[in-house]
């Protein structure tokens, strides 16, 4: 069978499945995500050898130590995927939700319901927890999914799919309603993601150039977020304890992930003051500095910053610092340089906050907080299946929400309109 059949007939089964998967209760759904924690628990020797597989052929092909990292499955990785799916759970099934039914005035009820996407294609790297957590979210929201990890977790991803499959039988689950792909051909996502008759809406969870791949080629909507060129902007009304606490966490606490804080902004009269401290604090802790001609004019040891480094998202231990006239040049600065991700303002002007929320066109906006806090679980969503920087159906962290839709709901007892 070729790839093209392949995908083809996994997409009709993920169809078929959808539809089952839409109408069963909470119960029944919960029934098989706890059944998958089982399974894994009972599984954990053969996640072992299928990932040690993995490692092995990583180390072959020469995978860097970070991916290597990111593919290994160690006891506690395992722990936390039984966990996941446990948690998962127990969140609120959104699935059938009714709201804001009203009366109108011709004497129906009209309101919103909650529905299910139908098919979720996600298209993944690297980590094989990203199967259990992507099947766990697409279930508990009524999906059927097509899973494509990445090829140097393939066997990795083949014995928990297995797991998934014993947890949808023992709930009565079609096990079709989560289908992880088999080939590790690259044919496949190609044609993932042009089967709108199958899928619904495809998420890419990786690097720039996957995501850049398949926002190019896909004809089935995309969940998406290209790249976290976060900001915190400092103002002249911020609490100078605050401001520093919080732009240190942003930059330090993880530097690889897209809530990072890539570029500080600084008002010019508050400058001088946070500058020298703060670069102290940076230095200390090997991120590099490169600044405006106005920070060079406060810092004179900092690399000059480019017109290329507000465009940058470094994932790196690297910062650009520009000092800025006012509220409104920072503003000016996030519209034109972010990527609508994350941006955080400091400052004890409760106007100015309003303002700044109001005008800052990003998928999260923050006040007094650290960018790092852009998160599913940190949003209390229980997790998240990716975060999405478009404007249309869902923005920000995707949980179970997001991975819904809403339709119309309308009541009468024989009403016609007049």
């Amino acid at each position: 069978m070729n790839v093209e059949q392949y995908m083809t007939e996994l997409g009709q089964a993920a169809r078929d499945a959808a539809r089952l998967v839409a109408r069963a209760d909470t119960q029944q759904k919960n029934k098989a995500l706890l059944a998958m924690a089982e399974a894994l628990d009972a599984s954990r020797e053969a996640l072992a050898l299928a990932n040690a597989k993995d490692l092995a052929a990583g180390r072959d092909s020469g995978l860097d130590d970070a991916m290597l990292d990111r593919l290994e499955l160690t006891p506690a990785r395992i722990d936390a995927m039984i966990e996941g799916l446990r948690q998962v759970a127990t969140l609120p099934d959104p699935v059938g939700a009714i709201a804001d039914l009203k009366y109108l005035p011709s004497g129906i009820q009209v309101g919103k319901m909650r529905v299910p996407l139908g098919v979720i294609g996600i298209i993944y790297e690297s980590r094989p927890n990203v199967t259990v957590e992507a099947a766990s979210l697409c279930l508990k929201s009524g999906n059927a999914t097509i899973l494509r990890g990445g090829s140097e977790a393939i066997h990795s991803n083949q014995a928990i799919a297995a797991c998934i499959r014993t947890g949808l039988d023992q709930a009565g689950l079609p096990g079709t309603a989560v289908q992880v792909v088999e080939t590790t051909d690259r044919a496949a996502v190609g044609k993932l993601i042009t089967l709108p008759e199958f899928v619904d809406v495809i998420v890419p969870r990786g690097g720039k150039g996957l995501i850049e791949r398949v926002s190019n080629e896909a004809r089935v909507p995309v969940i998406k977020h290209l790249d976290g060129i976060c900001h915190v902007y400092i103002d002249d009304q911020a609490d100078k304890g605050k401001a520093i606490n919080v732009a240190l966490n942003a930059k330090t606490h993880r530097y690889g992930t897209c809530n990072t804080m890539e570029t500080l902004l600084v008002n010019t009269a508050i400058a001088a003051e946070v500058l020298p401290e703060l670069a102290e604090r940076y230095q200390a802790v090997g991120v590099e500095l490169r600044g405006c001609e106005q920070v060079k004019a406060i810092l004179p040891f900092v690399k000059s910053a480019t017109e290329e480094d507000w465009h940058t998202e470094y994932l790196a231990p690297v910062l650009s610092i520009k000092v800025v006239d006012d509220m409104q040049a920072a503003i000016r600065h996030i519209n034109q340089y972010g990527s609508h991700h994350t941006d955080s303002i400091i400052t004890e002007s409760y106007s100015r906050s309003r303002i700044f929320l109001r005008e800052v066109d990003s998928s999260s906006v923050m006040v007094n907080a650290s960018t790092r806090f852009a998160d599913g679980f940190e949003y209390g969503l229980g997790a998240e299946i990716g975060i999405s920087t478009d404007k249309i159906h869902a923005r920000g962290p995707v949980g179970l929400l997001g991975l819904t839709s809403e339709k119309y709901i309308v009541l009468g007892d024989g009403h016609i309109r007049q």
